[in-house]
């Protein structure tokens, strides 16, 4: 256990890389990680990084330097379960190809390496809303007193109304 904090915190100061720190996060130390989040291994050589230069305003250093991040995740080769494949394809997320790619651009840091961090954060996010299988919705009827009480406060409301009728003689 000491072993992986002193690992953890090596992590964290930025000892390795950082897509070794997000490989460690993504691939997990269960005793670190706060209870109740999912944790997914996904191998470095699924994941296709590329730098690219950003959009916007930058000044002087905007057509020099490639600080945006292209991350490319193709879900149907990746190593995930099939379950988990399914629900990432099933996504509405415009962010997904017809191929089945993950395309995601990360461009609000000037720095690469936080963009980098970033992309991969939403990458584990994304895995991540599809990990919990959504429930199924059990169709229920109301109670036969539910549909009596509805039926009676209707005919009430429908009294109220016919009294406020003008009267004909």
């Amino acid at each position: 256990m000491r072993a992986r904090a002193c690992l953890w915190e090596l992590c964290c100061r930025g000892t390795f890389p950082d897509l070794v720190r997000w490989i460690f996060l993504l691939g997990g130390v269960k005793k670190i990680m706060p209870v109740g989040v999912a944790i997914f291994v996904i191998p470095p050589s699924e994941i296709d990084i590329a730098a690219v230069r950003s959009q916007g305003a930058g000044g002087q250093n905007v057509n020099k330097v490639s600080s945006a991040i292209h991350l490319r995740f193709d879900i149907r080769a990746s190593s995930l379960s099939a379950a988990h494949k399914e629900r990432l394809l099933r996504l509405n997320d415009s962010r997904i190809t017809s191929d089945g790619v993950l395309v995601i651009k990360a461009q609000t840091s000037r720095s690469q390496d936080k963009n980098k961090e970033e992309a991969l954060q939403r990458l584990h996010e994304l895995v991540r809303s599809v990990a919990k299988a959504p429930l199924v919705r059990r169709p229920t009827k109301p109670s036969r007193s539910a549909k009596r009480k509805r039926v009676d406060a209707k005919t009430q409301r429908g009294q109220i109304k016919a009294g406020r009728a003008k009267v004909f003689d």
